[in-house]
């Protein structure tokens, strides 16, 4: 199975000045990727000039380069190739409707640099005494630009990687990459075969039905209650204090100062704070529902999180102004949805969960607070406060998130049992070469490595470049020769 890693990196100030070039030079060719592309959508079908151009979707990078912007020969070729690549891989997304179109990438925020095998190389560490691999010596750079071993903390077992990035968030600089970790991945139909043929009964006990809220993050059908502990709570509004009051420090400083540039340095690491210690609970929670023998299955509510957080539309009154649309309290509301890790408790744990030969499924949300586990009945007034729930027909009283994790439960018993569910298809999105074929004793029109793609704008059908160097090695020519007159 395909494993994540994610370590802490040490270089040094002078290889983190080239790597912090490399990186602006990867970033420039994909935001001119990007504009290129924005250029040929916005007047293929406008300028006379451009009739019959069709936009590029490829990896060429060559016409970026000129007395203009000399500077970008001075970092390896292989970084500016892979800021190409890297927005071919964003086209191959929106074509398989996983994503929008590629956007400009700003050099504010986390940033990336991706490398690839040319650019590293994993030295191993012997020991002199017993031979052993004690780990390994990230080395970076080619022999015209060399960077040097950079020194990164291994806090688990990791394989080899094809390809490594070097990311910078906040200040610090973090090696990411998958693996392989030999370990055979489970099939989620023949997980799914296997728990259809338990009845319901059977299955329900062995069902982790998850309400997750605002007060309390989740809440599981059988009493569980994962929720931030006080000294985190404690933590986070102190970090959220600091980067509020280094904002207001931060608007007030000169633009291009070295004032403003630690104000940036001192906002980014107090949000980091936070962004980490909600990353750190969903994984905790998510790995002690997976590693719970006594659950198979594992259902959420199939909420919307980006529509729930969405801003209120404003609304004119007729005469010139605004009527009030309650936008500070939903802003507060937005606020605790998005800091409660909805979504990536549910995320972690499905994936988790297939790794352990385990089921996770969303079922619809509708209603789920305001129906009786125990007899069914739905009703608004069922739930009399944010925590008690009395129902109307049958008098059950129950916590509210404990009956509707219990009603969740069932009902992703019943949508596993009743044969609707099938496993989301996986979708991959890799850039693959593509060998050349033997078309014929002619040639054909279609150049190898390419493959036409339906374009939603601009001029309809384009061909969309996967293999450079085999275009490069063998030009277009016409498919057939007219005859000698």
């Amino acid at each position: 199975m395909q494993i994540g890693h994610r370590f802490r990196c040490y270089p040094s100030p002078a290889q983190e000045q080239i790597l912090l070039r490399w990186l602006g030079c990867q970033r420039f060719i994909y935001n001119a990727k990007v504009g290129e592309d924005r250029y040929f959508r916005a007047f293929a079908r406008k300028a006379l000039a451009l009739t019959g151009t069709q936009p590029p979707v490829d990896q060429a990078y060559s016409q970026f380069i000129g007395p203009d912007t000399a500077w970008l020969r001075d970092v390896p070729s292989q970084v500016l190739r892979n800021g190409a690549a890297r927005f071919a891989q964003a086209y191959q997304r929106f074509f398989k409707g996983l994503a929008g179109r590629p956007r400009i990438h700003r050099r504010h925020g986390p940033q990336s640099l991706w490398l690839t095998s040319e650019l590293f190389a994993f030295e191993p560490i012997v020991s002199t005494q017993t031979g052993e691999i004690l780990g390994h010596r990230l080395l970076v750079g080619t022999r015209k630009a060399p960077v040097g071993p950079i020194v990164f903390t291994a806090h688990k077992d990791y394989g080899l990687p094809a390809s490594i990035r070097l990311v910078l968030d906040g200040g610090r600089w973090y090696l990411t990459f998958s693996a392989e970790d030999g370990a055979p991945e489970p099939d989620e139909n023949d997980t799914l075969s296997r728990l259809r043929q338990l009845s319901e009964e059977e299955l329900l006990p062995a069902t982790f039905g998850g309400d997750r809220g605002v007060g309390i993050p989740l809440a599981g059908n059988h009493g569980q209650r994962f929720d931030f502990s006080l000294v985190q709570r404690a933590r986070i509004a102190k970090k959220e204090a600091r980067a509020r009051r280094w904002q207001r420090r931060l608007v007030r400083r000169r633009k291009g100062s070295r004032n403003r540039e630690k104000a940036k340095r001192q906002v980014a690491a107090a949000k980091r704070y936070t962004r980490n210690v909600r990353q750190d609970f969903a994984h905790q929670a998510s790995h002690q529902l997976v590693a719970d023998g006594r659950y198979v299955l594992y259902v959420f509510e199939d909420l919307k999180i980006r529509n729930l957080t969405a801003a209120p539309k404003a609304k004119p009154d007729g005469a010139g102004g605004w009527l009030k649309n309650g936008a500070r309290a939903k802003a507060g509301l937005n606020k605790a949805i998005l800091a409660s890790a909805w979504g990536r408790i549910a995320t972690f744990t499905h994936y988790k969960a297939r790794r352990a030969g385990k089921l996770c499924l969303r079922v619809p949300p509708h209603h789920s607070s305001q129906e009786c586990a125990s007899c069914g009945h739905i009703h608004p007034e069922n739930r009399i406060s944010q925590s008690e729930f009395v129902c109307q027909r049958c008098g059950h009283t129950d916590h509210a998130d404990h009956n509707a994790g219990q009603v969740i439960a069932r009902r992703g018993v019943r949508l596993l049992l009743s044969g609707e569910y099938q496993p989301p298809r996986r979708t991959r999105c890799a850039l693959r070469r593509q060998t050349e074929r033997k078309l014929g004793p002619e040639r054909s029109e279609v150049t190898p490595g390419e493959s036409p793609v339906s374009r939603p704008a601009g001029n309809g059908r384009t061909q969309r470049t996967r293999n450079q160097e085999a275009k490069a090695a063998r030009p277009e020519t016409p498919a057939t020769t007219a005859p000698a007159v």
